[in-house]
C-alpha cells in the first residue's frame, strides 16, 4: 500500500491501515509522541532512531500491521528525502562557500563599520540585519558558530552589553530557521501540506520583520538589564578570513546569497500577475523559480563570485563542498524520519480524526497548528521535529484552504516550533557556553527571546489569515 495524499485521505477515498477508533488512535499519537520526547530527552537517543521508533510505536499502538507500518513509514522518508534532501544540501555548500571564502566576514565588517559611525546606537540594528542576510543560506547551528565570535569581539571592541548585541543576532538567526524557507523546516511543512514555496517565502519575511524587531533589538534592552556580563574571551576564535590574503567583495557576496531567494520569489510574483499554468511567461519562470534551480545556480554562481576572490583553485572549490556535506548527515536523517512519521500519522488515519475534533474545538487552523508545534517543541527541544510532526498532524486540514492560507498554515507551524527553547535543545546550550552564562541567565534571555518570537509571530500569521 502506498502512502495516502492529503487530498485522497480527505476524500476518505481509501481506507487507512487500521481500523482503531478515535480514542485508540488518539491514545497511539500521545503514545507515539511520547515514546519520541523519552528517548531523545531521558536515554540521549539521536533524534532519527526516536522517529524511527516512536514511527512504530504509533502504529503498534493503533493496532496496525508491522508492515503496512513499515511500508507508510519508508514511503514518508523517501519522500521527504526526495523533496527536501537535495535543498538542504545545496543550501550547506552555498553556506560553507560564504563561510571559508570570507564572504560572511566582509558581510559582517562592512555592515559593522556603516553602524559603527552612528556612535553604536544602530550596532543592534546591524546585528539583526547581518544575523538575517548570513542566517539566510545557513542552518541554525552553524550560524551561530559563524556569528557568535563576531557577537564576542563587537561587544568587547566597543565596550557594547553581550546582550544588547547578541540577543538581537539571535533573533535574526532563529526567525530565518524558523519561518523562511529554504531552512529544513519550513521545506518539510511546506511540503507536507502542499504549499507554494515563493508565496510562503514572501509572507514569511512579512511576517520575520516585525518579529525579529521585537525579539531582537527591542526585548535586547531589557535582556540587557537583566543580565549583565562580559564577552567571555577564551570563546573568541580565529574567523575564516584571517586566513585568506585576499576576499569577495560586499557586493558579490550579498548578491550571491539573495540570488536563490529573488529567483524564488520571481516565480510567486509572476503566478500572482499571469496566473495561467499554460503562458510561456509563468511556465519560465516555474522553472527559474524552481527552488532546487534557484539554489543550484546560486550554488554555481558561488564558486566564482566567492571562491575565485578568495583564491580558490579548483581542489579547493571540491574539498570546501565535500566538507559541507558530512555535517548534513544528521539533519538529512532526522528530517526524513519526521517524514516517515508524518506519514505513519496520516496512513493511520489521525487526519481524518484531528479533521473531527478540530471542528468540535471550534479552534481556527491557524491556531491549532501552532499549538501542536508548541506543545512537540518544549517536549522534544527540536524545532525542526516539532515542525514535521506538527505538519504531519494538521496536513489534512490543509486540503480545501486557499494557497494564501495554506503559506500562513507553514508559518503558523514554524513559529509554533520555536517556543520556549530550554535544556533539551542544544542551542540553548550553544548560547549558554558561547555566551558563559548560567542555566537561569540563559532562560531570561535566549529562552524568552524564543518565546517571544514564537508568540509575535504566531499573532501576526493570525492577523494576516483575517485580512488576506
Amino acid at each position: 500500500m502506498t502512502r495516502l495524499s492529503v487530498e485522497m485521505l480527505a476524500a476518505d477515498t481509501v481506507e487507512p491501515i487500521t481500523s482503531a477508533g478515535h480514542a485508540q488512535l488518539g491514545i497511539a499519537v500521545l503514545a507515539g509522541i511520547a515514546v519520541i520526547v523519552l528517548l531523545i530527552t531521558t536515554f540521549k537517543m539521536h533524534a532519527f532512531l526516536a522517529l524511527t521508533i516512536g514511527s512504530l510505536a504509533l502504529g503498534a499502538f493503533a493496532g496496525a500491521p508491522l508492515d503496512k507500518v513499515i511500508e507508510s513509514f519508508s514511503a514518508g522518508l523517501g519522500d521527504t528525502v526526495a523533496g527536501v534532501g537535495v535543498l538542504i544540501a545545496l543550501g550547506a555548500i552555498l553556506g560553507k562557500l560564504l563561510a571559508d571564502s570570507g564572504g560572511a566576514d566582509q558581510i559582517v565588517d562592512t555592515i559593522l563599520a556603516k553602524a559603527g559611525k552612528s556612535g553604536g546606537k544602530a550596532m543592534p540594528w546591524a546585528m539583526v540585519l547581518i544575523a538575517a542576510v548570513i542566517g539566510l543560506p545557513l542552518f541554525f547551528e552553524v550560524g551561530i558558530v559563524l556569528l557568535i565570535p563576531v557577537v564576542l569581539m563587537v561587544a568587547k571592541r566597543g565596550n557594547y552589553s553581550l546582550m544588547r548585541i547578541g540577543i538581537p543576532a539571535l533573533a535574526g538567526l532563529s526567525v530565518m530557521h524558523g519561518l523562511i524557507p529554504p531552512h529544513p523546516g519550513p521545506l518539510v511543512a511546506i511540503q507536507a501540506v502542499d504549499a507554494n514555496l515563493g508565496l510562503t517565502l514572501a509572507l514569511g519575511i512579512l511576517v520575520a520583520i516585525p518579529t525579529v524587531i521585537i525579539a531582537g533589538p527591542v526585548f535586547s534592552k531589557y535582556a540587557a538589564k537583566w543580565v549583565d556580563v562580559p564577552a567571555p574571551e577564551k570563546m573568541i576564535p580565529a574567523r575564516a578570513s584571517d586566513e585568506l590574503e585576499r576576499r569577495p567583495s560586499f557586493g558579490a557576496a550579498v548578491a550571491t546569497i539573495l540570488l536563490p531567494v529573488v529567483m524564488m520569489l520571481s516565480k510567486a510574483v509572476v503566478d500572482v500577475i499571469v496566473d495561467n499554468p499554460d503562458a510561456t511567461v509563468q511556465r519560465v519562470f516555474d522553472v527559474v523559480g524552481n527552488p532546487m534551480i534557484a539554489l543550484l545556480v546560486a550554488v554555481v554562481v558561488a564558486m566564482f563570485t566567492l571562491g575565485r576572490p578568495a583564491g580558490f583553485t579548483k581542489g579547493k572549490v571540491l574539498s570546501t563542498t565535500e566538507k559541507s556535506l558530512g555535517p548534513i548527515a544528521g539533519v538529512l536523517l532526522i528530517v526524513g524520519a519526521g517524514g516517515g512519521f508524518k506519514g505513519t500519522l496520516v496512513d493511520s488515519g489521525v487526519g481524518e480524526m484531528i479533521m473531527e475534533i478540530s471542528k468540535d474545538w471550534g479552534l481556527p487552523t491557524l491556531l491549532l497548528a501552532w499549538l501542536i508545534a508548541v506543545v512537540i517543541r518544549v517536549a522534544t527541544g527540536s524545532a525542526t521535529v516539532a515542525t514535521v510532526s506538527a505538519a504531519g498532524l494538521v496536513a489534512p486540514l490543509a486540503a480545501n484552504m486557499s494557497d494564501t492560507h495554506t503559506a500562513l498554515l507553514v508559518l503558523a507551524i514554524g513559529a509554533g516550533s520555536l517556543f520556549f527553547s530550554h535544556v533539551n535543545d542544544a542551542g540553548f546550550w550553544l548560547v549558554k557556553e558561547y555566551f558563559g552564562l548560567s542555566v537561569g541567565q540563559t532562560v531570561k534571555t535566549w529562552s524568552l527571546m524564543e518565546t517571544i518570537i514564537s508568540v509575535v509571530a504566531g499573532a501576526l500569521v493570525l492577523l494576516l489569515s483575517l485580512v488576506i
